[in-house]
């Protein structure tokens, strides 16, 4: 049973009928219709209810359980949160996991990649004490547009295993808070007009489109297929709404896994010459050397090359580094300075110890190697699955089998205390996803528990669909 009998009018919303439930929820909590603990209907109740699809309410009530608004509970349903009412109308959402410490102990998260830790906590400590018996002056002022230069120049360690990024110099880097902030800072550094147009990927990180919107940008989806954006297909976008800026993840595609080639990297470079596009490269995953050019390399006067150490050795650390386009790393650290006045001086501190020393890419060597085993662990489960996936990367990509639907592949995992990522949340707006689920490596569990709930997944795929969905 509900504690509440409300419904909503998305009449009175525009837009997609998902966001236009977003909205109509947080209205509804706004003005009291909603009270903090009052349990929502089913999807499949409210569905029928509002003559929308179960997958419209999913939809919206996935986004506004990442809000904050509402929360779900394994095994007792969909909540107003208590902590629902003090969030704004505009509040940001992002797909980051949140985790309940009560939960804990019976669910294993694989919504997005934990790192183990296979030394990164001490190697922190040791980098902080560092910083700390070289507190002086420095610390007192704010970072300015050349301070953080000895950080910059070590910094380039960390591309020392990209051949083609011998001739990127200190002064092509601009330092982010982590790789979702450098995206932030390219579109703001990029971008004009009061409308501007950016392409990504028809499934894509979901980051995109968050920054997309907080620039008040359009963003438009192009076909992929095994080797990401089509050019054909982004040729012909660009003759009909122009745009800007593409966004793409060459060598690690998210949430696919899919790669690149050389002559689709070449191919691509080309409509974005054609039609005066700059290009945001994501490499936050850092997958494995591939002896494949960079999209950086192949076009340096427009592309700009995100990374971070997020998922290689510490998502708190919130470090990213953007490779800008020949010549403009100074306006891409001036952006950064107007909008956040650059890091602060005990991360850049920190992070320069980590470089200059080489426990940097012996962490994420480390870290990579762990994580590879966990890797082999699922592949040797799922291995009769139709698996994307890459050596060395923390996720792997699941096609469903027929019959399958993600959403309801997604539920029956999270009620046997696995949560996973459905394809329809790196879809964009109107978009198509299809029946798939993105699984991230755990580190932060033990083998075991992660070994059970693989073996979970296993099982769920050995049921009919049919059986589970009655």
């Amino acid at each position: 049973m509900t504690d509440t009998n409300w419904t909503a009018d998305l009449t009175r919303h525009s837009g997609p009928k998902y966001l236009a439930l977003v909205r109509a929820l947080r209205e509804g909590i706004r003005n009291g219709a909603l009270l903090p603990g009052a349990k929502l209907p089913t999807v499949r109740d409210l569905a029928y209810s509002l003559g929308v699809t179960p997958g419209t309410v999913a939809r919206g009530y996935q986004i506004a359980t990442q809000e904050g608004l509402l929360e779900a509970v394994v095994g007792r349903g969909t909540f107003v949160s208590s902590q629902s009412r003090r969030l704004g109308p505009t509040e940001a959402i992002y797909n980051l996991p949140t985790r309940d410490p009560d939960l804990d102990d019976a669910i294993v998260d694989l919504r997005s990649p934990q790192l183990p830790d296979i030394g990164q906590t001490e190697a922190l400590a040791r980098a902080m004490m560092k910083a700390a018996e070289g507190i002086g002056r420095q610390y007192l002022e704010y970072p300015g547009l050349k301070r953080d230069e000895y950080c910059r120049r070590a910094a380039l360690n960390w591309f020392s295993e990209y051949t083609d990024f011998d001739t990127v110099t200190p002064d092509d880097l601009v330092l982010t808070h982590g790789g979702q902030n450098g995206i932030m800072m390219v579109m703001q550094c990029c971008l004009r007009g009061e409308r501007p147009v950016i392409y990504a990927e028809a499934l894509a990180y979901p980051g995109f489109r968050h920054a997309a919107r907080l620039n008040r940008a359009e963003i438009r989806g192009i076909a992929i297929d095994d080797e990401g954006m089509v050019p054909e297909a982004l040729d012909a976008a660009c003759r009909r709404y122009g745009g800007q800026l593409i966004c793409v993840t060459p060598d690690a595609q998210n949430p696919t896994a899919g790669r690149m080639g050389i002559e689709r990297r070449h191919a691509l470079i080309a409509v974005a010459r054609r039609h005066d596009l700059q290009i945001i490269e994501d490499d936050c995953y850092t997958a494995p050397v591939t002896g494949l050019p960079s999209l950086r390399s192949l076009a340096p006067e427009r592309c700009w090359h995100v990374t971070s150490l997020s998922k290689s050795i510490s998502a708190g650390m919130r470090f990213g580094i953007v490779v800008a386009p020949d010549g403009m790393g100074e306006a891409g650290r001036l952006t950064a300075q107007h909008s956040y006045f650059g890091l602060s001086r005990p991360v850049t501190d920190m992070m320069a110890h980590l470089f200059e020393t080489g426990e940097a890419l012996d962490l994420k060597a480390r870290a990579q190697a762990e994580m590879g085993r966990r890797l082999q662990m699922l592949l040797q489960a799922l291995g009769d699955q139709e698996l994307g996936w890459q050596s060395g990367l923390s996720f792997v990509w699941l096609t469903l089998p027929l019959g399958w639907r993600a959403s309801a592949f997604a539920r029956m995992a999270e009620a046997e205390g696995v949560l996973l990522r459905a394809a329809d949340e790196y879809a964009l707006q109107d978009g198509q996803a299809p029946n798939a689920v993105r699984i991230a490596l755990a580190g932060g569990v033990s083998e075991d528990r992660f070994r059970q709930a693989i073996e979970t997944l296993k099982r769920l795929l050995e049921r009919m669909p049919d059986e589970l969905l009655v």
